[in-house]
């Protein structure tokens, strides 16, 4: 055998190794990220929320349903799902059995693209051509999910969807204000139908979507939203250490993929949190240098 053969196989082996850990090991090692956000008036007793977004769950993905169980243990005083919940007609109920602990706190969900249709089977490449052209919902009936079961399961429990809406919830004794729109990434989002100043009489307002397009944060920063909760991106799903994330699938920009960061638009600064998610695509399912999270966020007094 050559070197230059040696080489090859060399570099297949080493492939199909780090493809073998990313679907094996790590899109399963699931993981809570912590960050405190000093974004409560002074005075005012923490806050602890939980966001949960892109389960992309399958009936047979006990392991993922037991460990979303166990966040309940956190005793969050609000849970924020930011949508994705299911990847399959059968999933629905697995996903209630995996809230189920969580669904008596104080809950707010918004849907992703993945919650209206099913995957389907792409080209990973393409997403370095920029963000996925997925289907509407309406184009596409033989792979539509049983979102409205599963949304109708969220409501009666308490949760309140924030599709287009604006609601004010007590949380921890406090008035918080949650505004929300439906998928920027399917193009569904209509900002208008929540427009509007800030409540003043609310302790925080904070902004939900799915998908953290810019033309979102934008207007949920002009606004003055204290925080913006969003999901969509699985933190850039395969990373390279000490880079980061490769694609974004959306226009936000690579360093804020994931994690706590801010956004500033109409002079306003929001603190922004873009969960890397907990799934993956069936049909990638594979994660690396990025795991899979939910995120204990502690809402501190300003200053």
């Amino acid at each position: 055998m050559s070197n230059l053969t040696r080489a090859g196989v060399g570099v297949l082996a080493a492939g199909a190794a780090c493809v073998g850990y990313g679907a094996l090991v790590e899109s399963r090692a699931y993981t809570l990220r912590e960050f405190g956000v000093p974004v409560l008036p002074i005075g005012a007793d923490p806050v602890r929320v939980l966001h949960v977004s892109d389960l992309h769950l399958l009936p047979g993905q006990q392991k993922k349903v037991d460990w979303v169980r166990s966040l309940a243990g956190l005793r969050p005083d609000l849970v924020v799902n930011t949508g994705d919940n299911h990847s399959h007609p059968d999933a629905w109920p697995r996903v209630l059995e995996a809230y189920e602990p969580l669904l008596g706190v104080p809950g707010v969900f918004v849907w992703g693209s993945n919650d209206y249709l099913a995957p389907k089977m792409k080209n990973p490449l393409s997403y370095f051509s920029g963000p996925s052209d997925p289907v509407q919902p309406e184009s596409a009936p033989d792979r539509e999910l049983p979102w409205r079961t599963l949304g109708a399961a969220f409501a009666q429990a308490g949760w309140q969807d924030l599709t287009h809406r604006r609601v004010t919830l007590p949380v921890k004794g406090m008035p918080f204000a949650f505004r929300g729109t439906d998928d920027g990434h399917l193009g569904r989002d209509r900002y208008a139908e929540v427009a509007g100043p800030a409540d003043p009489d609310a302790v925080l307002n904070l902004g939900v979507t799915h998908a953290p397009y810019l033309r979102l944060l934008d207007a949920f920063a002009t606004d003055r939203m204290d925080l913006i909760l969003a999901g969509h991106t699985h933190g850039g799903q395969v990373c390279l250490p000490g880079i980061g994330a490769l694609v974004t699938n959306c226009d936000i920009d690579a360093p804020r993929v994931k994690g706590l960061s801010t956004h500033t638009a109409g002079g306003h600064t929001s603190a922004l949190h873009v969960s890397a998610g907990l799934g993956t695509s069936p049909f990638a399912p594979y994660r690396f240098a990025c795991r899979p999270e939910a995120t204990l966020l502690t809402l501190l007094p300003r200053g």
